[in-house]
């Protein structure tokens, strides 16, 4: 049994690196962080089982994000990252980093693609926004 819940409501900030990143969290329903080390097979000769070691870092982070053409807002601050390495920081909560609320940081992540528009009659229009590779940090201190 669960000794401890959480409530998701992550605070979601990117930009160009650490030092000047926007926080789009009003404009973020989703966010997936996965954290992948490439499997690399190292069997010899002679093995009856394959066996692997670990190779490169393969990080992914995807984001379901409203889509607003307003200034400042969805479309201004993904599309100036477009093509680009960024960094994007997301945190489990809006509280200052700590060991609880650690951020989870990709450097030198890129962004390949922004859906333009997504629309469907009486919905609110969303984009998946994908962030490829990337350096992954996690800092605890405030």
């Amino acid at each position: 049994m669960a000794t401890s819940t959480y409530l998701s409501n992550p605070k979601v900030q990117v930009g160009a690196a650490i030092g000047s990143i926007t926080d789009i969290t009003d404009q973020v329903s989703a966010a997936t962080l996965t954290v992948t080390k490439e499997a690399l097979e190292d069997t010899a000769f002679g093995s009856t089982s394959r066996t692997m070691t670990a190779g490169l870092f393969s990080n992914t982070l995807t984001l379901t994000v409203y889509a607003s053409y307003a200034s400042s807002e969805s479309y201004s601050v993904l599309s100036a990252l477009l093509g680009t390495k960024c960094t994007i920081k997301v945190n489990p909560n809006d509280a200052s980093d700590s060991a609880t609320n650690p951020g989870f940081i990709l450097t030198d992540t890129y962004l390949a693609a922004i859906p333009v528009i997504n629309a469907s009659l009486g919905e609110l229009s969303t984009w998946e926004i994908e962030f490829q590779g990337g350096v992954y940090s996690v800092d605890t201190t405030a």
